[in-house]
């Protein structure tokens, strides 16, 4: 079988900033019609690799030849006229524009002048529908779409003009695995079409599933590539961390007490409807469901962002029918945002001010700030997260996605919650960092915290909680052990078949 020659070579790319060099020497080939699934820990450098070819970057050594030219953009939008289109990790729309205006935003069909509004809806249509999403609303506001409905705005943005090489940096990261399998359905026929697709994720077995080949890349360098069908996930993790990961979801041994947090027919003015659940001191409740069912609106009405209208909440011995945030943490309670760039990091200040900021106590003196024992601090946590970070004072807005993530978790840590809320907390993570998440929640229940965990991953559920609820259309409708479950007994729960 003849092997059809690459449309997209790279080779000897390099880039650093300041005294970091975020690439060494990489080199990588894309054929048509393929997917290339581009390993590597955070940090290793796949998402400055993609902003090079997306034009946000220009390397400083090195060539990238498009259908034997070579290919070196300006900008982003020189690289999509030229074929190359990306879904960035970190959502990049216009939050007050409407899902349809964001969906063709820079490539707007026009009549005589005017933008054809008419056509525009189609397209929009379409491109939803081939995603098995056409009934999202295409008049709301994107900012009033959740993060998974974003990122679904986000991948279909990027399906419009037929690029010829589409870039994906972790596009199931706050998808369901509903929503996963209607993307792989859109990237099957993208496939046969000829697109060539770089797909990043951190979830090896999606990349093991759709891929064809892969390469991996650790500390800015190229260390291995090869056919995906015949690869061996374990050789795959030590090319990625140059160890062994031996295991993944770590059984930390953790008694479940009297219970900690009570909530009773909680409601908000959408989602979430009618709730109830009991979660004990020691236990990791997790909660399953498809996008928009009210599984990020539970914690957030739980922690006093969302207006509640019915219900109550007990915390301890306390009752109450709604929490403001201070009340909230005050009480003991945390929350881990799923969307990190908007609420749940400051990105214009230092990694140890992100860290530290909701619990300063420790490093005042005389009513003055103690930064040396902040940084001190902060440093701790650097080395006990695995955070690649210049220092404590470095911008967090400098750090890669999974880095920060990192940061936000050991914010959460370091309030010494009762209670942590974590929606999406491997979010952008990979398998390395992942495993020493889990090992802290695993720690933290064994500590006698109570943790209510929110995953659109099951895998991690199933190998990490001791409860699983399911959520469905807003209401809470099934609560199990986890050992009750399996992926496939989830899904058929969350889209209604035992509401």
């Amino acid at each position: 079988m003849t092997v059809a020659a690459p449309r997209l070579r790279i080779r000897g790319i390099r880039k650093s900033f300041g005294s970091t060099h975020a690439l060494r020497n990489v080199n990588l080939e894309i054929r048509p019609g393929e997917v290339h699934a581009l390993i590597g820990e955070n940090g290793a450098g796949k998402s400055t690799l993609m902003k090079i070819l997306s034009g946000a970057y220009q390397p400083e050594t090195g060539e990238v030849l498009l259908n034997g030219e070579l290919y070196s953009p300006c900008d982003p939008l020189h690289a999509r006229r030229k074929g190359i289109a990306m879904i960035y990790q970190e959502l990049n729309l216009a939050p007050d524009l409407s899902v349809e205006e964001n969906i063709l935003l820079g490539v707007e069909p026009s009549r005589f002048g005017w933008i054809n509004r008419k056509e525009r809806r189609r397209t929009a249509q379409n491109v939803l529908a081939e995603l098995q999403h056409k009934d999202l609303p295409l008049d709301t506001p994107v900012h009033r779409c959740s993060i998974a409905e974003q990122q679904t705005v986000e991948i279909a943005r990027a399906l419009i003009g037929s690029p010829q090489v589409l870039i994906m940096d972790e596009p199931t990261s706050s998808l369901t695995q509903v929503d996963m399998e209607n993307l792989f359905t859109a990237i099957a026929k993208l496939k046969a079409r000829g697109v060539s697709i770089i797909y990043i994720s951190h979830f090896l077995e999606e990349c093991k599933r759709i891929a064809d080949r892969y390469t991996v890349l650790r500390d800015g360098e190229t260390v291995g590539s090869g056919e995906m069908p015949s690869a061996h996930l374990p050789e795959i993790i030590h090319l990625m961390v140059g160890r062994e990961l031996d295991e993944i979801y770590p059984s930390i041994p953790h008694e479940m007490g009297p219970p900690l947090l009570e909530v009773s027919n909680l409601s908000g003015k959408r989602r979430p409807t009618n709730v109830s659940f009991t979660l004990r001191k020691g236990e990791i409740f997790g909660l399953a469901g498809l996008i928009g069912a009210g599984r990020t609106e539970t914690l957030r009405a739980l922690f006093g962002l969302d207006p509640v209208t019915k219900g109550t909440i007990t915390v301890g011995q306390t009752r109450r029918s709604r929490f403001s945030p201070a009340t909230a943490l005050s009480s003991g309670l945390g929350m881990l945002s799923e969307n990190r760039k908007e609420e749940g990091l400051m990105l214009n200040l230092s990694l140890s001010d992100n860290l530290t900021l909701p619990c300063l106590k420790p490093y005042s003196r005389a009513g003055l700030l103690d930064t040396g024992a902040q940084r001190e601090a902060t440093l701790e946590w650097i080395e006990r997260l695995n955070i690649r970070a210049q220092g404590p004072l470095q911008s967090i807005g400098e750090l890669s996605g999974g880095n920060q993530q990192k940061v936000a978790i050991g914010r959460l840590l370091h309030s010494k919650s009762d209670i942590f809320l974590l929606d999406e907390p491997t979010r952008g993570i990979d398998v390395g960092s992942k495993a020493q998440i889990y090992q802290l929640i695993g720690e933290l229940a064994a500590k006698g915290k109570s943790i209510l965990f929110v995953s659109s991953y099951l895998p991690e559920l199933l190998g990490v909680c001791d409860t699983i609820g399911v959520m469905c259309r807003g209401g809470l409708t099934a609560i199990r052990p986890a050992a009750a479950w399996n992926e496939h007994s989830i899904i058929t729960a969350a889209i209604g078949q035992s509401c």
